[in-house]
């Protein structure tokens, strides 16, 4: 939803591009699509594949081995490897949403401003 929600929102402002506002409006307005367009970045880049599987517990890895390798790795127990590497991948994926939102929030707030200040000036 939050990409959708950001796209939108870029989409709606890119049809104000064209009007001549007042400069306190632009500016936060710019301030607000830069933002935004950072958010949506984060956004793309948490829901991205990660495929390296260069770390033994991840299906990128598992998928490069033949059959005679993955029955010689499914001898041992790879639990805590993979609880690690999926944990590691998990907090890099939140961290960068928490970014993304902080960034969206940051928007909106930027735009509110910029929506006040048009009446005054």
């Amino acid at each position: 939803m939050l990409p959708a929600f950001n796209g939108a929102a870029l989409a709606g402002l890119s049809t104000l591009a064209d009007h001549d506002l007042p400069a306190l409006t632009n500016v936060a307005g710019f301030l607000g699509i830069t933002a935004l367009g950072t958010a949506a970045v984060l956004l793309l880049l948490v829901v991205r594949p990660r495929l390296g599987g260069h770390d033994r517990a991840s299906f990128p890895y598992w998928a490069r081995l033949d059959e005679t390798e993955i029955r010689a790795c499914t001898t041992s127990d790879t639990r805590a490897a993979r609880i690690r590497v999926l944990s590691g991948i998990a907090v890099a994926k939140f961290t960068q949403l928490r970014r993304a939102v902080d960034c969206t929030l940051a928007a909106l707030a930027l735009l509110a401003l910029a929506a006040i200040s048009i009446p005054l000036q």
